[in-house]
């Protein structure tokens, strides 16, 4: 429900930055969202969400980069455009020195990537 604030896009990129576990994946949360069901919304809003996932991509709690790996999934998954954006994302973070940004690029790689995915996105255009 949040995520249909005036204010969602903002709260995500603010929480990121909190410490507490369950407030970042609720950033995260904010992120994919919308990546999903505000279809008005333009690539510029889910640009900007890349490199909060990249900057917040070592965390290890499983919530959070589980979250982290959703956003950006779901932003990845919206159009052919941002799916470019975020296979670029998750090469950057696989090279980063962290168990859980490698799986988060892995997992995030193979969704992305997979032939129904990019089927969907080249019949969406």
């Amino acid at each position: 429900m949040f995520d249909k604030t005036e204010f969602a896009y903002k709260k995500a990129d603010e929480w990121s930055l909190r410490p507490e576990e369950f407030v970042k994946r609720a950033a995260f949360a904010l992120m994919a969202s919308p990546a999903v069901h505000d279809k008005r919304a333009c690539n510029e809003a889910f640009l900007d969400f890349l490199p909060v996932t990249e900057r917040e991509c070592t965390d290890e709690r499983i919530f959070v980069k589980k979250a982290v790996n959703w956003a950006l999934r779901e932003v990845g998954k919206r159009n052919l455009d941002l799916d470019a954006a975020a296979i670029k994302t998750s090469g950057a973070i696989r090279q980063t020195d962290s168990r859980s940004a490698r799986w988060i690029a892995a997992d995030a790689l193979c969704e992305l990537t997979s032939e129904k995915v990019q089927s969907r996105l080249r019949g969406a255009k």
